[in-house]
């Protein structure tokens, strides 16, 4: 049986989403603010970080702006989604690691096996895609990669409480996909955007948990001064620090 998130493969579907869908995410420079202040926090420079379902390369992008001396290792499965960040940060000096590798099994640890251990760990919109089961084996092993006072933050799409919950969240969504799309291709409706969004062939891939769950789940794994350092219905940016 093929994975769901499989479609996250399709060369047309990752060009659909990085150029007409990621640039309107709601808040979306706000969450790498915050995740960038919590990293900054930890009072030491990043020389090593890994980015897990990398995607375009946009959260490394926004370490790496910060930290541009840092060794950044780019996990991913989908190799359009590679080929994208690769033609983004391919040019960084120093140059960074791409790997093409699964999160959804324990092997992708030995594919970065190397480049640990990591100061930071940061993930954007991927891990929502993987069962809670996996998510909660992932971010122990995430704990075992990292040193002493990294961090993992997530930047991430997390369940709503309630239908009405959810149903806000989507208009968010759509209003702000919208007025980036208008700016690209004025002549899309709003009408036209809600019905791509509710009808996308990726919506079928998000296995979405409350973030509270989540955080609990880091705790369970060891992770201190675990938050949700940002939450705006569905979005939030969450994580922990190993001590």
């Amino acid at each position: 049986m093929q994975r769901q998130d499989e479609v996250w493969k399709n060369t047309a579907l990752v060009r659909t989403f990085l150029d007409g869908v990621r640039g309107g995410i709601p808040f979306g420079a706000e969450q790498l603010e915050v995740m960038l202040r919590v990293i900054q926090a930890r009072g030491t420079p990043v020389r090593r970080f890994a980015d897990l379902g990398c995607g375009g390369g946009a959260v490394a992008r926004a370490v790496l702006s910060q930290y541009p001396s840092a060794r950044a290792t780019l996990v991913d499965f989908s190799e359009p989604m590679m080929e994208a960040a690769r033609r983004d940060l391919g040019g960084h000096a120093p140059p960074p690691r791409f790997v093409a590798t699964d999160l959804a099994t324990a092997d992708w640890r030995r594919a970065v096996a190397d480049d640990a251990p990591f100061d930071v760990v940061v993930s954007g919109y991927a891990i929502h895609h993987l069962p809670n089961e996996r998510k909660r084996a992932l971010y122990a092993e995430i704990f075992a990669l990292l040193a002493p006072g990294g961090m993992f933050v997530n930047v991430e799409h997390v369940a709503s409480h309630s239908v009405w919950i959810e149903g806000i969240s989507d208009n968010m969504m759509i209003d702000s996909i919208h007025a980036f799309q208008r700016t690209q291709d004025g002549a899309k409706t709003r009408g036209a955007v809600a019905d791509a969004y509710h009808h996308r062939p990726d919506k079928a891939a998000n296995i979405l948990v409350p973030v509270e769950a989540q955080c609990e789940w880091l705790r369970a794994c060891g992770f201190a001064d675990v938050d949700c350092y940002f939450k705006a219905f569905e979005l939030a940016v969450f994580g922990g620090r190993r001590p």
